[in-house]
């Protein structure tokens, strides 16, 4: 039977196990996919750690490439041999084999291999509605600033490149001096190591008093009252993440002495509907074919090593995509 990594408890890595399970035939509006490489992001740590409750036990894993071995009722954009790749709810991609919901599985073009499709779909679809959907009041413009923190993750190279490809002055924040000359390599125009440095401090003296439009911010509690700080007036607080832990409550009149604005925005509202993940996909797969956004795939663990794979993830030993191996 196919192996799985699952939880039956909310823990550490050691609560996750490889388990044999029987997968089925696809229903309606399901596909059946075999797995060739799977994508691995902290939220699957929120997942495991009980953060994000969801019932046990628990299948984890957002992200994963491979191919398409049936389709069920009424699915009609995929066929059995396809080559596909997605980022996609329920959990369940940490497996040799699935059956899940088609609405969110993209075909995947054949110069994009299995690897990079399954490093970038959560990734990359996640700065791409940051970047073009999640905008301040005012709009973006070639040459604004803007800040994003833990900028040499995988979802913060993408958006160095792709910010630049639009012609935005991406201000980058990491926890190393090689990260930031990683973020500054891949097209940051400023790099700050908050471990060194006052990061809001640095962003005024950047922007010259002014601060930036937008902050991106997948960190939470431990960057939220100096990200606000960072802002201009009517600027935008995007937090995507909780990397240090939530957000703690706070009063909205914190925001009142420059008007600015906050979202918690998520991938999964974005790609809901047929129409609307194939498009985000769509832009997605042209700027990494055009070669503006290159997909950097920095580690790689067998399925069996998936306990390793997540202490390096939640000790911050990555930079850019980590991915699972199958076989």
């Amino acid at each position: 039977m196919p192996l799985a990594v699952q939880i039956n408890r909310p823990g550490g890595p050691e609560e996750m196990h490889l388990v044999e399970l029987t997968v089925g035939e696809p229903g309606p509006g399901q596909i059946r996919i075999r797995h060739k490489a799977i994508g691995l992001n902290f939220i699957d740590v929120y997942q495991r750690t009980g953060l994000y409750s969801l019932p046990l036990p628990l299948t984890l894993g957002m992200e994963a490439a491979g191919i398409v071995e049936s389709v069920g009722e009424g699915v009609t954009h995929l066929q059995a041999g396809d080559r596909a790749a997605y980022a996609s709810q329920p959990p369940g991609s940490y497996s040799e084999v699935r059956v899940m919901p088609a609405t969110a599985v993209c075909k995947l073009p054949d110069d994009i291999s299995f690897e990079t499709g399954a490093a970038m779909m959560l990734k990359g679809l996640t700065a791409q509605y940051l970047l073009r959907k999640t905008l301040p009041v005012e709009g973006l413009q070639a040459g604004d600033y803007i800040l994003w923190h833990a900028a040499a993750g995988g979802v913060g190279l993408i958006a160095c490149q792709w910010a630049k490809a639009l012609g935005y002055r991406l201000i980058a924040t990491a926890g190393s001096q090689e990260k930031c000359n990683l973020a500054l390599a891949n097209g940051a125009a400023h790099a700050i190591n908050y471990r060194t440095e006052d990061f809001a401090e640095r962003v005024k003296a950047i922007t010259g008093g002014q601060g930036v439009k937008v902050v991106y911010d997948s960190v939470g509690k431990d960057t939220w009252e100096k990200s606000l700080e960072c802002l201009r007036p009517f600027g935008l607080m995007a937090s995507f993440g909780n990397a240090s832990g939530p957000v703690p409550p706070f009063a909205p009149a914190v925001l009142a002495g420059k008007s600015l604005y906050v979202t918690r925005a998520t991938l999964f509202t974005h790609i809901a509907t047929r129409q609307g993940c194939q498009e985000m996909a769509d832009e997605l797969f042209e700027v990494v074919r055009s070669g503006k956004v290159k997909i950097h795939i920095e580690q790689r663990f067998p399925l069996a090593e998936v306990q390793a794979a997540h202490r390096a993830l939640e000790a911050r030993q990555t930079t850019g995509s980590t991915i699972l191996t199958l076989g």
